[in-house]
């Protein structure tokens, strides 16, 4: 594959004059790219040329590559659940908005400005297309995805999320964070058992598990609790009033996202910080939260709000509000990727959310790099480009059952 990457230092200097801001780039005047000392034949061809979905065995990969050769790449859900969205019409949908187009116009596709937008929420095609355009955009400068954001930090601490356990007892979540300590995690998150689709939210088995977690592991750990919405209110005060007691750092979903009342009686009565997101699904669904009070702390799911532009507009959100941000990271490694970066332009964000055990959700025999915690229970950041974990191409290659173009 051929890749022209031009050199950093003017490249950025053209851009910025450009653009007049270095957070979202806008297209590259070639007068203005001239007055930088670039002449425009010294910059890649941002043309899109082609749109594809590579199919695999262990998932889908969506495939944008520009006329200079540079090829972005995230993973391709099906569907995703929590806003039951069907991504099977991703492909027709991308060569439609993209092909030949700059792909440095790229909030043009994604944007949810538009009011049938705004009033539904974007369409899902949004996050895989902003996403393969900032690993490509990235793979084009020679940088990583957070630096073209604007890094804020270059190493994030990592909690350890845990699986839904099939328990009874407390018993497995105990050993689990007692292991993830040993790996150098200062931060645990329980995500409870599952609950039966017809079933009680067995909020005392989750206290339980709550209670027996802070005995195991010391005030100085963090916990997290996330109940995943499963809660009525008098059981999310309940709990809330226990984690207030055990000095939790979140408690994350304990009522579903549309019980905004709910939502604001715990903020105002809970310590805890009552963390709210995860099962929203347009940016401009975060506002009303904010003024009423409904969160303290806020989430989001880039497969869910339209990708990593979205995603960003989200934490300025809440830095603007003095609030945190702790995006959502499980998933694939590009989707946990995606998140990352998200987190490394943030000031407020204070941890990243690595799925536990580390490598569970590892399923792509392609990918070259993995993410893991390093000794100082941070996540650091990646440095090569684009989304910084590479594909080994041979191996994809290999597992590839066919393309669609």
């Amino acid at each position: 594959m051929t890749t022209e990457v031009v050199a950093r230092r003017r490249f950025l200097r053209a851009s910025a004059l450009a653009s007049g801001a270095g957070l979202f780039p806008l297209p590259i005047r070639a007068q203005t790219a001239a007055a930088a000392g670039v002449r425009p034949a010294d910059l890649p061809n941002f043309t899109i040329k082609e749109v594809k979905v590579y199919v695999t065995a262990s998932g889908r990969l969506a495939s944008i590559t520009t006329e200079s050769g540079v090829e972005g790449i995230c993973t391709l859900q099906t569907l995703v659940f929590h806003a039951n969205w069907d991504n099977s019409g991703w492909l027709d949908y991308a060569k439609r908005a993209l092909t030949g187009k700059n792909a440095l116009d790229h909030l043009q596709f994604t944007s949810q400005y538009a009011p049938v937008r705004r009033h539904y929420g974007q369409p899902p095609q949004s996050a895989a297309i902003d996403i393969c355009l900032w690993d490509l955009l990235g793979k084009s400068m020679g940088q990583p995805v957070h630096r073209m954001l604007g890094a804020y930090q270059d190493r994030i601490l990592a909690y350890a999320s845990s699986q839904h356990l099939e328990t009874r007892t407390p018993d497995p979540y105990v050993e689990a964070a007692q292991k993830a300590r040993a790996e150098g995690f200062r931060a645990f998150k329980i995500n409870p058992p599952p609950v039966e689709a017809d079933g009680e939210s067995h909020h005392r088995l989750d206290m339980e598990i709550c209670k027996a977690l802070r005995r195991a592991m010391g005030d100085d750990f963090m916990l997290i609790h996330h109940a995943v919405g499963n809660y009525t209110r008098d059981e999310a005060m309940e709990v809330g009033r226990l984690l207030d007691d055990l000095h939790f750092r979140g408690y994350e979903d304990p009522l579903p996202s549309t019980d905004v009342d709910g939502l604001v009686q715990l903020c105002r009565e809970l310590r805890a910080p009552v963390i709210v997101g995860e099962f929203m699904f347009s940016l401009y669904d975060y506002p009303e939260y904010i003024r009423r009070g409904a969160a303290d702390t806020l989430r989001f799911v880039v497969d869910n709000v339209g990708g990593i532009t979205p995603g960003v507009k989200i934490g300025i959100l809440a830095e603007c509000h003095g609030m945190e941000c702790m995006p959502h990271g499980v998933g694939s490694v590009l989707h946990q990727a995606a998140h990352l970066h998200c987190s490394l332009a943030m000031p407020n964000s204070a941890f990243v959310e690595v799925p536990y055990p580390q490598g569970a959700r590892d399923a792509q025999p392609y990918m070259k790099d993995r993410i893991r915690i390093a000794p100082d229970g941070c996540v650091h950041a990646p440095s090569k480009p684009g989304l910084g974990y590479e594909i080994d191409r041979d191996a994809l290659d290999k597992a590839i059952v066919r393309i669609e173009r």
